[in-house]
C-alpha cells in the first residue's frame, strides 16, 4: 500500500501552523498545529508505504510519533489515498497517466480511501453495449472508454451522415461508413486499449439511444440485462430510467403510465417507433449534455452497483433553460415487471 495525498486536492498554508488541503470549502479540510511535521506532506506522494514514510520523516527531523499523528489526522480527514501497490504495478504507465484524473475524481466524489482502485477494477472489467450510434450514442461510447470501461460496443444498422458528426464522437472520415464501425474507430482514437467487438457475451449494462421497438427492451428484460435510456430530440434531452429487471419500473411501465394520462398515447407510440424527423432538433451541445449525464449514471452503476437518480426516474433537460430536472416513474401493477414475482418480464 502506498500513502498519498488525494491528487485532486491542492495543499496550501492558511498560516505558519495551519495546513489546508483543497480549496473549495465543500472538499477542503484544515489541520492546525502541523509545525515541523509539515515536511511530511512532501513525502506523501504514493511512492512509499507507511514504514518508509516514517523512516524518511526521521531524516527531516520529524519523530515517529509526530509523523504517525499527522498521518492519522490526514486519514481521518479523508484526504489520504492508500492505493494497493500490487494493483498499481499491473496498470501500464500510459493507462495510469490517462486514467489519473478519472481515479482522482471518483476517489474525491465518493470519499474512497483506495485512490480509485476499486473503481478501476470494476470499470476495466465492465462491458457496456450501446444501441444506437448517432450523435448521442457515439459520444457516450467514447466517454465511457475514456473513463476506463474496458469493453464498449455499439449496435446500429445505419450509416454515418453529416448530421451525426460531433466532437468526441463520429468524424467526417466516418461519413458513409456503418455507424457501429465509426464508433469503434472513435473509441480507438480516444482509448486505444478498449475492446470494441460486439460479441455474444451478456453486457453488464445496455444503453438505449434513439427510439427502438418494444422487442429490444423485452429481450433485455428477459436476459436480465440492466438498461438505461438516453435520448435527445425536439430540443429536449432525457436520461433514464435505468431499468433493473425485476426491481424497478421498466420502459413498458412508462408507456402504461403515459397511457393513463393520455388515452391516445398507444396510437402515437405505434407511429413513432423507429422514426425521427428528417432534421432532428438535437444540436451538439444538447447531444453532448445528454451523453455526459448518461455516462455519469453508467459510471455510478458500474462503480457502486446503483444509480438511484435514474432508477424509477428520469432526468430531463429542456433548451434553452439547460437545467436538469427529475421526473419519477412508478412500476405499474398491470405490467408485472417489478411485482416481485422474479420473472423479470413484462406482460404485454
Amino acid at each position: 500500500m502506498r500513502l498519498a495525498l488525494k491528487p485532486g486536492l491542492l495543499p496550501v498554508w492558511r498560516d505558519d501552523d495551519t495546513l489546508q488541503i483543497g480549496i473549495d470549502p465543500r472538499r477542503a479540510v484544515a489541520i492546525c498545529g502541523v509545525g515541523r511535521a509539515a515536511a511530511l506532506v512532501s513525502l506523501l506522494d504514493g511512492s512509499r508505504d507507511h514504514e518508509a514514510i516514517i523512516v524518511a520523516a526521521r531524516a527531516h527531523g520529524i519523530t515517529a510519533e509526530a509523523a504517525d499523528r499527522l498521518i492519522t489526522l490526514l486519514a481521518s480527514a479523508g484526504v489520504l489515498d492508500d492505493f494497493p501497490a500490487g494493483l498499481l504495478r499491473t496498470v501500464p504507465d500510459d493507462l495510469r497517466s490517462r486514467l489519473a484524473p478519472e481515479l482522482a475524481t471518483t476517489s474525491l466524489a465518493h470519499g474512497d480511501g483506495d485512490g480509485g482502485a476499486r473503481a478501476l477494477v470494476r470499470r476495466s472489467g465492465a462491458y457496456v453495449r450501446i444501441y444506437g450510434a448517432g450523435k448521442v450514442g457515439s459520444v457516450i461510447a467514447t466517454l465511457l472508454a475514456a473513463a476506463g470501461i474496458g469493453h464498449v460496443s455499439s449496435r446500429d444498422p445505419g450509416t454515418v451522415s453529416a448530421a451525426d458528426l460531433i466532437p468526441g464522437g463520429l468524424s467526417e472520415a466516418d461519413i458513409g461508413a456503418p455507424r457501429s464501425a465509426g464508433v469503434a474507430s472513435a473509441i480507438r482514437r480516444t482509448a486505444p486499449g478498449t475492446r470494441t467487438d460486439d460479441d455474444a457475451r451478456r453486457p453488464d449494462l445496455a444503453v438505449l439511444t434513439g427510439r427502438h421497438g418494444p422487442e429490444l427492451a423485452a429481450g433485455l428484460l428477459a436476459d436480465e440485462v440492466p438498461h438505461l435510456t438516453a435520448t435527445a430530440g425536439e430540443a429536449i434531452g432525457v436520461v433514464g430510467p435505468l431499468v433493473i429487471p425485476g426491481r424497478s419500473a421498466c420502459l413498458h411501465c412508462l408507456d402504461l403510465a403515459r397511457a393513463g394520462r393520455d388515452s391516445a398515447w398507444p396510437q402515437v407510440l405505434a407511429q413513432i417507433i423507429g422514426r425521427q424527423p428528417s432534421t432532428p432538433a438535437c444540436d451538439c451541445v444538447l447531444a453532448a449534455s445528454v451523453a455526459a449525464q448518461a455516462c455519469a449514471q453508467v459510471l455510478m452503476f458500474v462503480d457502486r452497483g446503483r444509480a438511484d437518480t435514474v432508477t424509477n426516474g428520469s432526468l430531463e433537460l429542456v433548451a434553452p433553460g439547460w437545467q436538469w430536472r427529475r421526473r419519477s416513474w412508478k412500476p405499474q401493477a398491470q405490467c408485472g415487471c417489478s411485482s416481485g414475482a422474479g420473472s423479470g418480464q413484462c406482460r404485454s
